[in-house]
């Protein structure tokens, strides 16, 4: 069976704009993504994050580093553009994996207050 490149989607709200909020969000957030995706490190090709721009206490690649798995793995930030009304202090992530499951098999966590950009993949109404 071939492998595919697919794609993990994923955001979450950080409490406050410090270090310590931004690496408690960044690593609930790949914590769930990697729980529920059952994730080989050596499948991850790529990971970009982006963040609004309420959020510059620390690069959430940098938080991300912390933990061995991802040290040989790509990572990029880039900020959010500004959209009037968007979300706040919201950190999002798109995982490039190689994997054999089909994409609709990904599993996507959007938590936090970000629930509300993807309410039709929120645990809490009752979809994955």
């Amino acid at each position: 069976m071939t492998t595919k490149v697919r794609a993990i989607r994923g955001a979450i709200t950080a409490a406050e704009n410090t270090k310590e909020a931004m690496r408690d969000a960044v690593t609930e957030l790949l914590t769930d993504i990697e729980t529920r995706n059952q994730l080989d490190y050596e499948e991850v090709v790529s990971v970009i994050f982006t963040v609004t721009s309420d959020l510059d206490a620390v690069f959430p690649a940098a938080i991300a580093r912390e933990n061995p798995q991802w040290t040989s793995v790509p990572l990029l930030d880039i900020q959010q553009m500004q959209v009037k009304g968007s979300l706040e202090k919201c950190i999002r992530v798109l995982i490039y994996v190689n994997s054999h499951k089909p994409q609709t098999e990904m599993y996507h966590s959007y938590l936090r207050k970000a629930e509300k950009l993807r309410p039709d993949l929120s645990l809490t109404s009752g979809l994955r």
